[in-house]
């Protein structure tokens, strides 16, 4: 069996973003933020033109992706330790005794348990996958996002488009 991947991991496919991560029990990282950097790699079988996707294509999806959580502040809406509350064009975050208050504007509220690099990669592999569907690519059997939060600390999240929901929808 024959296999192709495409990769990219450029410099440009980064984002700087705030974050915090709850424990449990009441536990919270303090606020701190970090400027990520994302790979990605698609597998897939050679389209009619040689190509498992189009890497300028593949890179404009991640810009988008990226955009939208530049220069934010991530917060999970799947967080069982965390209530936020919108308040007109505030949005307050209380957890365990601390209530942290946010611009509206400058927060990105996630689908995710927590905003940790495994999550965050899990949620940029799940958006990358339904931009390839929505744009017909058909081929793709798998991708795989990495999110690096600081030099050599990076989290993985692999995608089999193959045995589960696929790219047809």
């Amino acid at each position: 069996m024959t296999e192709y991947r495409i990769t990219v991991s450029k410099e440009s496919l980064s984002f700087a973003a705030g974050h915090f991560i709850t424990y449990g029990g009441g536990a919270c990282e303090t606020l701190h933020g970090h400027n990520y950097r994302v790979g990605v790699c698609l597998v897939g079988d050679l389209d009619e033109h040689a190509l498992v996707y189009d890497f300028v294509v593949l890179k404009g999806h991640m810009n988008v992706l990226l955009e939208e959580l530049d220069h934010r502040m991530l917060l999970p809406t799947r967080n069982r330790e965390l209530q936020l509350v919108r308040s007109g064009e505030e949005l307050e975050v209380h957890h365990a005794g601390r209530r942290y208050v946010f611009p509206v504007s400058d927060t990105v509220s996630l689908p995710v348990t927590n905003t940790t690099a495994e999550r965050l990669a899990e949620y940029l592999c799940d958006r990358l996958a339904t931009q390839l569907r929505d744009s017909g690519a058909r081929n793709i059997t798998r991708i795989e996002m990495e999110v690096e939060e600081s030099y050599g600390q990076s989290a993985l999240c692999i995608r089999d488009l193959s045995t589960g929901p696929d790219l047809a929808g």
